[in-house]
């Protein structure tokens, strides 16, 4: 069994006249972020490889998550930017199979798809929570039913829970 991490880059700012890629946090996401951080430290989800989209508002999610996650080795990877789930899954499907849980910070809608791609057709009430919304700093945690990361793939995954700022009492989903 693989465990893949999906955390959704905090709530951004959107400057007049930035390029998408250089958006960088807004307040509300710099304070969403550690509080998913003390979240994944405190239930031991600990992940031993984590792959961040280069975008800015990744990378400081990235940045104010990873002091709670300071064994995890970390990768810039160009192809999680604006990726579709297909390509995602192709990033996931590439990971050396000496990593047990996989964590990717990016984007949506991306991390949605990926996520409803992976889950079971018997794991409905996965499939409703991520249908219904993927929020800014919201986290899946979706358990693999394969020995191998490129064995990942379509209805392989259950999804073992979905959290967000808003259920951890941070304010609402964005």
């Amino acid at each position: 069994m693989r465990r893949l991490i999906l955390l959704r880059h905090a709530k951004s700012d959107w400057p007049a006249g930035m390029a998408d890629s250089d958006r960088p946090l807004a307040a509300r996401g710099r304070a969403a972020a550690p509080r998913m951080a003390a979240y994944l430290a405190e239930e031991g989800l600990r992940p031993d490889r984590v792959l961040v989209s280069p975008a800015r508002r990744t990378q400081e999610t990235w940045a104010l998550v990873r002091p709670s996650l300071p064994e995890a080795a970390e990768e810039r990877v160009p192809q999680i930017y604006e990726a579709s789930a297909s390509r995602l899954l192709d990033v996931v499907r590439s990971v050396d199979d000496g990593v047990a849980t996989l964590m990717l910070v990016g984007h949506n809608p991306g991390l949605q798809d990926l996520g409803q791609l992976l889950l079971s057709d018997a794991d409905r009430d996965g499939l409703r929570a991520l249908s219904k919304k993927f929020p800014t700093a919201g986290l899946a945690v979706i358990d693999l039913d394969a020995a191998e990361w490129s064995k990942a793939g379509p209805g392989t995954g259950t999804l073992e829970r979905f959290v967000t700022p808003k259920s951890l009492g941070a304010g609402e989903d964005d």
